[in-house]
């Protein structure tokens, strides 16, 4: 009789639903099955950091996560140093879209950031197929290569959670 393991347990939660399909994109890619870990992707659903930080906490109170992740944007007013003081009170792992996830993905592109988030949503659009929210969009610009090279740092330490 075989024993039993248990198995690494993995909560991110992103902020809205182009960031959980971006995250399950990437948990698709780097993700192994035969690793044993169990990797959960949630969304919060908006609202800000505050309210994604306040909403992961909560699902943490209805299970026991080895680690637990977030995807937010820091273009909001509610992104502040006691914000960060609670995700870290509860050994969350703060994922950065500075200033907001569109802006992160056109830098690991290498294209330009700059505008109002508007703007960068629009250009972003290009490279999803006009729809971010559909995890095969973002197969074509964004492969384990481009990933894997990209300098930024959430994206960085969202692949070391999930590549382990």
């Amino acid at each position: 009789m075989s024993t039993w393991k248990a198995k690494e347990t993995l909560l991110i939660v992103g902020e809205g639903y182009s960031e959980v399909a971006f995250l399950n994109h990437v948990k698709q890619l780097f993700s192994e099955r035969v690793d044993g870990r169990q990797i959960k992707i949630k969304n919060a659903k908006g609202k800000g950091a505050k309210h994604v930080i306040d909403w992961t906490i909560r699902q943490t109170f209805n299970a026991d996560y080895d680690r637990v992740a977030v995807v937010f944007d820091t273009d909001t007013t509610c992104w502040n140093s006691d914000v960060r003081k609670k995700a870290e009170k509860n050994s969350i792992t703060l994922l950065a879209s500075e200033p907001c996830f569109e802006a992160m993905l056109l830098r690991v592109l290498g294209k330009s950031d700059s505008g109002v988030a508007s703007a960068l949503k629009k250009r972003f659009a290009l490279y999803v197929n006009n729809d971010s929210t559909v995890m095969e969009n973002y197969g074509k610009f964004f492969p384990k290569k481009i990933l894997m090279e990209s300098t930024e740092k959430s994206i960085q330490n969202l692949l070391k959670l999930v590549k382990k």
